[in-house]
């Protein structure tokens, strides 16, 4: 049991914002592609899948983290707790995790077309090559949100089985959003990641972040729109589209305090919820 709640802590089960922001876009490419005068069981069957992939890639993605980031997370306070960081689960042992976990998504992914695998396949140097980047660049983010929103490309290839322009410009704009709400999230630790020498946009952009998180979601904005404009979809969707505006520029962007790490995760959070009314946007577009 002692082993089992190591693990559970290891992959971060209890704090599931991490692979619902990885599900979203799935849901959101699987939504905009899928012709629902077909059987609906279809669309939850791969919704189920993407979820499924959504938990065992973000618990390999953790652990693969944790195990580069190990002498960092020493020195962070919110981190140091962390299993690999605090010794208690041992880097080898970490790895076998990390090689059990994409076997299980292997199986997973194997339910896809053919194009679909050999798209998702080829993001695997991407997931696994961003914890290095926070040495190297200040654009962490930015790394991150191509990595974590390829799932919408995904969800429109499973059901299409080709590449088209509407996916591809509401990709773009979800990973201006990402580059957004974790922003907001490294303002958590930037005292601590000044102090290491680590970089992210939240170190660049403090000076001034609301304009830079601003211009993030102003872009998320527009690319939904297009997508909206581009996918013929009804008036109640443009209609609808005012309550994840408000959501992102009224709530997020007002209440903003990058000195005090509670309202920094708090605002993170909120973010699963905006995934949400997204997909209930899209529903209701194509209704």
């Amino acid at each position: 049991m002692k082993q089992l709640n190591l693990f559970i802590e290891l992959i971060r089960l209890k704090k599931p914002i991490g692979f619902m922001l990885l599900f979203w876009p799935c849901a959101w490419g699987l939504t905009i592609s899928y012709d629902f005068t077909m059987n609906h069981n279809y669309y939850y069957f791969y919704l189920s899948l993407f979820l499924l992939g959504s938990v065992l890639m973000r618990s390999a993605g953790c652990i693969v983290n944790d195990i580069f980031d190990k002498k960092y997370d020493r020195k962070v306070l919110r981190t140091k707790k962390r299993p690999i960081a605090s010794g208690k689960i041992s880097t080898n042992l970490g790895l076998l995790y990390v090689i059990f976990l994409c076997l299980l998504a292997l199986l997973v992914l194997l339910n896809f077309n053919t194009f679909t695998i050999i798209f998702a396949l080829s993001s695997m140097p991407l997931a696994f090559s961003y914890p290095l980047m926070k040495r190297y660049t200040y654009w962490p983010q930015l790394f991150l949100g191509i990595t974590f929103n390829y799932g919408l490309i995904l969800g429109w290839t499973c059901i299409k089985n080709q590449l088209d322009i509407i996916p591809i410009i509401f990709y773009f704009g979800a990973i201006f959003w990402t580059l957004g709400y974790d922003t907001i999230y490294g303002y958590q630790d930037i005292r601590d990641d000044e102090i290491i020498g680590l970089k992210s946009t939240s170190i660049k952009f403090k000076k001034d972040p609301k304009r830079f998180i601003i211009i993030c979601y102003l872009v998320f904005i527009v690319c939904i729109l297009t997508t909206g404009i581009l996918m013929k979809f009804n008036n109640l969707f443009f209609i609808f589209s005012v309550i994840p505006i408000l959501h992102l520029t009224k709530y997020q962007i007002e209440n903003l305090k990058i000195k005090d790490p509670n309202s920094c995760l708090k605002i993170f959070k909120s973010n699963n919820i905006f995934g949400a009314i997204v997909l209930i946007n899209l529903l209701i577009g194509k209704i």
